[in-house]
């Protein structure tokens, strides 16, 4: 984009540069001339307005383009973050419930073989009893 723009900054230069030389060279009154000269300058100044318009305007857009990309892809990692998140915590919840139905299971066992030993150890007793 600079070297475009140096390019056209060049040809306008060069351009007003000619324009004026075939004004001073040509048989032209003095008002005539002045005033030749002072529209071909009024020219130029509005023609690198023009461009510089333009030039702004596409570097706006240049940028409007870049934030807009750059906001989509932080969006992307976000809703990407999110959904690791989502994934991490199913996991981590299916992982809880595994440990707590184990747990259940082993306390269900553990009660069971308390209550076997609680009732052998209690028939021992009443059979020594009524064996005395």
């Amino acid at each position: 984009m600079k070297d475009q723009t140096k390019i056209i900054a060049a040809l306008l230069a060069g351009a007003a540069a000619g324009a004026v030389l075939g004004l001073l060279l040509a048989p032209d009154s003095g008002e005539g001339l002045r005033n030749s000269v002072a529209d071909y300058i009024n020219d130029l100044v509005e023609a690198a307005k023009d461009k510089a318009q333009n030039t702004a305007s596409d570097v706006k857009q240049y940028g409007n383009n870049a934030y807009n990309t750059a906001k989509s892809k932080f969006n992307d990692a976000i809703a990407g973050a999110g959904a690791y998140h989502d994934e991490i915590a199913d996991e981590a919840k299916g992982k809880v419930s595994n440990a707590a139905s184990n747990a259940k299971e082993y306390g269900q066992d553990a009660v069971n073989d308390a209550k076997s030993k609680v009732k052998s150890t209690a028939n021992d007793w009443n059979n020594t009893i009524q064996n005395a």
